[in-house]
């Protein structure tokens, strides 16, 4: 498909398209990064989006003085956070309409996926889930379909916003622009997804046991 094939590239070289966006929109850049974090996290539509590598390649090129790296994580942690909160009252006040609801795009795996995130971690799954992809977009949906309690909600989306933003923005900023990693960053974005995932396959495959398993008498 098309539009998965788009994706795909873009994640890729997601470095020589944010290069693209900083020359052309220039201080603007702040504005384009804040709205795909927070679009990123603040629907259930657009899982799709860069999160971690966006995070990452950001940070390299606050290296090179193209962000004021500070500015830069202090924006993204803001739309981290106002991101998450949209979509925790999203869900709060629309979400089982929004879930039953036929004609709207949403996989209906990736929500019972969370909601047994959720299951294992509990009201935890708001920081952890800050690390996972797709998990990460859901999470805050679920949490509003659950009527988890807003104050711990907060207190979750705040720290895990803070860990997650801060923590790919500085790796960008320290490790980005090294010779080995800038000659191969499509190899270490790949990387970064694949280890970001590593969450969702281990589910997976202990669910899989588990169905398998010998039966108890």
């Amino acid at each position: 498909m098309p539009f998965i094939t788009d994706v795909i590239t873009f994640f890729l070289h997601i470095d020589t398209h944010l290069g693209e966006i900083i020359r052309q929109y220039g201080v603007f850049s702040y504005a384009i990064l804040f709205f795909i974090i927070f679009m990123e996290t603040g629907f259930v539509f657009t899982p799709f989006l860069p999160g971690d590598s966006l995070l990452f390649a950001a940070g390299a090129f606050a290296a090179i003085g193209s962000f004021n790296i500070a500015l830069l994580a202090v924006l993204l942690w803001a739309a981290a956070f106002l991101g998450d909160t949209a979509n925790y009252w999203i869900g709060h006040f629309f979400g089982q309409k929004i879930i039953n609801n036929p004609k709207v795009p949403i996989n209906q795996e990736h929500i019972d996926r969370t909601q047994q995130f959720y299951k294992k971690h509990g009201g935890k799954t708001i920081f952890l889930a800050r690390f996972v992809p797709i998990i990460r977009t859901f999470a805050p949906f679920v949490a509003g379909v659950g009527k988890m309690d807003y104050k711990k909600f907060v207190s979750y989306n705040a720290s895990g916003g803070f860990a997650w933003v801060f923590g790919f923005t500085l790796l960008g900023y320290f490790f980005g622009n090294l010779p080995g990693i800038r000659e191969n960053f499509s190899l270490v974005i790949i990387a970064i997804v694949l280890l970001s995932l590593i969450p969702i396959f281990t589910e997976f495959i202990r669910a899989k046991f588990k169905k398998s398993g010998p039966a108890t008498s």
